[in-house]
């Protein structure tokens, strides 16, 4: 491949121009489909109209409507503006290369409710210097995402809810045809994510329709929340429609409300932070799929944070009322938990490991014997690294999406981290970055371990391996056996039959 000297790349639909910075080119807020606006809001997105001439691609584009302080304060910063036609990528490629460089693509989180593929934390330079090319995207958020409601059943020959994996499903299928035009290799796609773009992954190796578009999957602080059942979202847009006055709505009347007015619903009104099981998307629970072994076989890596429970407030739950509650309804299993945990003392302490596990910690072993069914190899890791002037605001360990700026090597771009980190931190990212871009330009069925500070060892052939990262707050990594193993199989199995802390 011919190093190209401006960053103008053509697509299936035309030309664009990016910019030149440093020794990258970055684009800008290309189109991967058209506006899902006015008769194509809640439908599958369709593909980007042609256009003639060079489209200038150097700024991002708007987000999907959100609350915008909600999202500076969880969400990894400012997401600019919003509009419901939000269905754009970014991509950034080493100016100069070779060959076909591997891709990998972005999901961010935010509960499907916030966010966006500009945010600082997820620019991609520090990820593409190592030799990849870096796609991020935005998708439907809220109930433009997720929406389910019998007159839009009534008009469509399949049952589509998610549209937000829809629009990701789409940037997948823009990558597959167009990656090639900015150094990507199409045949080595790595998607991950994390939080809601980690269930994201998961939903999209669940799904029918993503098969072929990705070879490989990072899975960052996914949770266990139940995907919402079709009926329960029936419901709950009526519920809506009612809420707007539009009683026995039609498909017309939903469209026509405005974009904006969705957003600001609160519970129960408010979109779940999960998709929605029983449509073409996803015709069964995703939880499910991996139980019986059926997602689409690839090498995986999977993990979480040692203080996931700093999320829970948004979720709903009262770290020590959970306890409380388990003793007032006197539940066998509080007797059995408390020697999984021993030493803990307190309702807050024991609630806070507890939720952490039942919700994210378990999610690694369920998905680590997943991947033994299918004959892949499973790469786990425990994010437990607390920046040195951090140690007083993260008591706990590390907090849910702290793992972010490691993981794109981009502290000094990151709030707050810009304004304390130190040249240690610098170190431990940079190693973090190098484990993930390793796995997406190494990985394969074949693959036992990924090269680092220590030789990461893949889950495979019922091994139970997996690689702490911090280890209680130092710049360490230690490969161990079995981790929380006793306490994680007894959630798995309460997972399995359904039962939940609730």
């Amino acid at each position: 491949m011919e190093n190209p000297l401006t960053p103008l790349a053509h697509t299936r639909q035309g030309s664009v121009l990016g910019c030149s910075e440093d020794a990258f080119h970055v684009w800008r807020g290309i189109p991967f489909a058209a506006p899902p606006t006015g008769a194509l809001r809640w439908r599958a997105p369709q593909p980007p109209q042609p256009w003639q001439g060079v489209r200038i691609a150097d700024t991002f584009s708007a987000a999907s409507w959100q609350n915008s302080d909600y999202c500076q304060q969880v969400g990894g910063g400012d997401p600019g503006r919003f509009s419901e036609d939000c269905l754009y990528l970014n991509i950034w490629s080493p100016a100069s290369r070779t060959k076909p460089l591997p891709v990998m693509v972005w999901l961010h989180g935010g509960g499907f409710t916030v966010g966006s593929g500009g945010l600082p934390p997820y620019d991609g330079k520090a990820l593409a210097a190592r030799g990849v090319v870096l796609v991020t995207i935005n998708y439907r958020l809220g109930h433009l995402g997720f929406f389910a409601h019998p007159a839009l059943e009534q008009e469509s020959g399949e049952r589509v809810y998610n549209f937000g994996l829809l629009d990701q499903i789409a940037a997948l299928h823009w990558v597959q045809e167009n990656i090639a035009a900015f150094g990507g290799d199409a045949a080595n796609v790595t998607l991950f994510g994390e939080s809601a773009g980690a269930r994201s992954v998961m939903a999209l190796m669940a799904s029918p329709l993503a098969e072929g578009l990705f070879h490989k999957a990072i899975i960052q602080s996914s949770y266990t929340l139940p995907d919402t059942p079709r009926e329960a979202a029936l419901a709950k847009g009526e519920a809506i429609a009612a809420h707007f006055g539009l009683e026995n709505a039609s498909a017309g009347q939903l469209r026509a409300l405005p974009a904006e007015a969705f957003w600001p619903l609160e519970a129960p009104l408010k979109v779940a932070p999960a998709p929605i099981a029983g449509d073409c998307v996803l015709p069964e629970p995703m939880l499910d799929t991996f139980f019986a072994g059926r997602q689409l076989p690839m090498p995986v890596i999977i993990g979480s944070n040692s203080d996931e429970a700093s999320v829970m407030a948004e979720f709903g739950v009262d770290l020590a009322g959970q306890i409380e509650k388990m003793r007032r309804e006197q539940r066998l299993g509080l007797g059995l938990i408390r020697l999984l945990y021993p030493g803990v003392k307190g309702d807050a302490e024991l609630g806070r490991q507890v939720c952490r596990d039942m919700a994210f910690t378990t999610l690694g072993l369920v998905v680590m014997q997943a991947q033994q069914r299918v004959g892949q190899p499973c790469w786990r890791y425990w994010f437990d690294y607390v920046a040195e002037a951090a140690h007083d605001t993260y008591i706990n360990g590390a907090w849910h999406g702290n793992e972010v700026p490691y993981v794109f090597d981009n502290l000094m771009l990151s709030e707050p981290s810009c304004h304390y980190v130190n040249p240690r931190d610098l170190a431990f990212a940079a190693h973090i970055a190098d484990y993930w871009v390793r796995f997406a330009a190494q990985a394969s069925r074949r693959t036992e371990a990924l090269p680092g500070p220590v030789n990461w060892l893949a889950c495979v052939r019922g091994r139970d391996r997996l690689l702490r990262m911090g280890l209680n707050k130092h710049a360490g990594f230690r490969l161990v056996n079995r981790f929380m193993r006793a306490r994680l199989s007894f959630f798995r199995r309460v997972m399995r039959h359904h039962v939940k802390l609730d």
